[in-house]
């Protein structure tokens, strides 16, 4: 169990899907750019590549492309299968093979932080 003040550390923001590919000679992985609304030092969009393991409930993840959902981005960087991961999607799935992306209404702006 963790504390509240460790939750309290978690940022989980809204985030738009731009692109979504399959990660070759993987079965699970999907490659993800997402906007959070950050701008690099220019003032240019700066969305991050996410990788996520959700390729089997997505056989065509172009249908990812468009959604808002919500993401952790506070996470460290990890390298997978070569591809660096920059956050996490976040979703539910069961044991009966029930799954579901956490998306939040279309009024919410991709960077927002949920409280």
């Amino acid at each position: 169990m963790i504390t509240f003040d460790d939750f309290k550390k978690v940022e989980i923001r809204a985030g738009h899907i731009i692109t979504a590919e399959k990660i070759l000679d993987t079965d699970k992985l999907l490659k993800l750019t997402v906007d959070f609304n950050e701008k690099d030092e220019t003032g240019n969009a700066k969305p991050r590549q996410i990788v996520s393991g959700i390729a089997a409930h997505f056989p065509d993840p172009a249908v990812l492309v468009g959604k808002t959902c919500m993401f952790v981005t506070n996470i460290e960087p990890r390298t997978i299968k070569g591809h660096e991961s920059n956050g996490m999607l976040l979703a539910v799935s069961t044991e009966d093979g029930k799954f579901s992306l956490l998306e939040p209404n279309e009024s919410i702006t991709p960077g927002t932080l949920a409280k």
